[in-house]
C-alpha cells in the first residue's frame, strides 16, 4: 500500500511517500480485536513532529506511517468491536493514518454521522477528546469564564467550540490579528492579544475578579500571568508545552488563593479509573450526534506533500487542525 513512511528519527524531513506493508493483528490498543479503515484522511499535530524525533512518551521505532488521527471508512471489523464493515469512522491511532489502510482502537474512534466530511473527520478526536476532558476535570458550570491559550491551534478551537455546550464564555489569547478572527469564528466570547498586556485585559473583561478556568497547552513564560489571571478557587488545566519549555509554580500561590492546578492524561487516567476512555469517547461521539462538533481544518495536503505539512507544523505557522487527504 502507498504510506508516508518515517525512515529515521530524524525530525520531518525523513517523512517519505513510499510503499509499506499493510497492517497486520490489531492495533495496540485495541485489546486484540482487529479494525481495519480504508483511510479517506489523515490528521497530523505535535504527536507527529514528537514522535519523528523519538521524544514523544509512547513511542515506536522507525520505518513506521506517520498520522496520528484518521478518518475513512471501516473495511474490516471484530463483532465484537461495535464497528461494523461499511461504518464511517474517525479516531486518534498515534501513528499511522497517513496510508491507504489503517488500524483503530474502538475506545478511541468515533462513527462519523453522513454530515461529517471526512476531512473534518481527521480534525475531531484528538482535539475535541482532550478539549472535553480539559472541561470535565475542570469541572466547569454554566455561567463561568474560561481563558484559553493557544486559541487559534487545534485543541484551542475546540475548547472555544465546546464553551456553549458547558454553558461558559470563553476567552481566547492569540497572537495575531488573523488568529484573533479564527478564534472568534470557533466561539471566543472575547479574545486578547499575548503580545500585550493580556492580563489586564482579561481582569478588565472579569471585572477585576479573574476568570474561573485556564486552559494552557503553551506552557512557557506565560504561565505565572496564567496563575494570577484565576479568581480566588480558579483552575489552571495542563494540557501541554508547545511553547517549548515547562514551567515552575511556586506554590505559595496555590494556597493564598485557594487555587488548583491539574494536568490531563487520558490514558493513565483510564489505568487507575478504567472506563475513562470510554466515557470521553462516549462524549464526543454524543456531540458528533448532536451536531455540537465544529472542527477548523486550517489546511489540507495531498500525501506528497506531507513532510510540508510537518514542517508547517513544526514552524507553528499552521491554523486549526492540518490534514491529508488520502485518495
Amino acid at each position: 500500500m502507498k504510506a508516508v513512511v518515517i525512515e529515521s528519527l530524524d525530525g520531518p524531513s525523513s517523512a517519505r511517500l513510499t510503499e509499506f506493508p499493510e497492517p497486520t493483528g490489531s492495533h495496540e490498543r485495541a485489546g486484540g480485536q482487529r479494525v481495519v479503515v480504508d483511510v479517506r484522511a489523515a490528521g497530523l499535530s505535535v504527536i507527529d513532529n514528537l514522535q519523528a524525533r523519538g521524544v514523544y512518551q509512547y513511542r515506536t521505532p522507525p520505518p513506521y506511517v506517520v498520522g496520528s488521527e484518521v478518518a475513512g471508512v471501516v473495511s474490516e471489523a471484530d463483532p465484537a468491536s461495535g464497528f461494523a464493515l461499511g461504518d464511517r469512522v474517525a479516531g486518534i491511532v498515534f501513528w499511522g493514518a497517513a496510508a491507504e489502510k489503517c488500524l483503530i482502537a474502538p475506545d478511541y474512534s468515533v462513527k462519523l454521522p453522513d454530515s461529517v466530511s471526512f476531512a473534518d473527520g481527521a480534525a475531531i478526536y484528538l482535539n475535541y477528546s482532550t478539549a472535553w476532558f480539559a472541561y470535565h476535570r475542570a469541572e466547569v458550570r454554566a455561567g463561568q469564564t474560561v481563558l484559553v491559550h493557544g486559541a487559534a491551534g487545534g485543541v484551542g478551537t475546540a475548547a472555544l467550540d465546546l464553551a456553549a455546550s458547558f454553558g461558559a464564555r470563553a476567552i481566547a489569547v492569540v497572537s495575531t490579528e488573523a488568529k484573533a478572527e479564527v478564534a472568534r469564528r470557533a466561539g471566543a466570547w472575547a479574545v486578547v492579544a499575548s503580545g500585550g498586556d493580556w492580563l489586564a485585559e482579561v481582569r478588565e473583561l472579569t471585572e477585576g475578579r479573574g476568570v474561573d478556568v485556564v486552559f494552557d497547552p503553551v506552557g512557557g513564560d506565560r504561565f505565572t500571568d496564567s496563575l494570577r489571571s484565576l479568581r480566588t478557587g480558579g483552575t489552571l488545566v495542563v494540557i501541554g508545552f508547545v511553547g517549548g519549555s515547562i514551567p515552575t509554580v511556586k506554590v505559595n500561590r496555590l494556597l493564598l488563593r485557594n487555587l488548583r492546578i491539574t494536568g490531563i492524561s487520558m490514558d493513565t487516567m483510564d489505568d487507575e479509573y478504567p472506563g475513562t476512555l470510554r466515557m470521553v469517547r462516549d462524549a464526543v461521539q454524543d456531540l458528533l450526534a448532536a451536531g455540537r462538533i465544529h472542527p477548523l481544518v486550517g489546511a489540507t495536503y495531498p500525501m506528497a506533500h506531507t513532510q510540508e505539512a510537518l514542517q508547517a507544523l513544526e514552524e507553528r505557522s499552521t491554523i486549526g487542525k492540518v490534514v491529508v487527504d488520502v485518495p
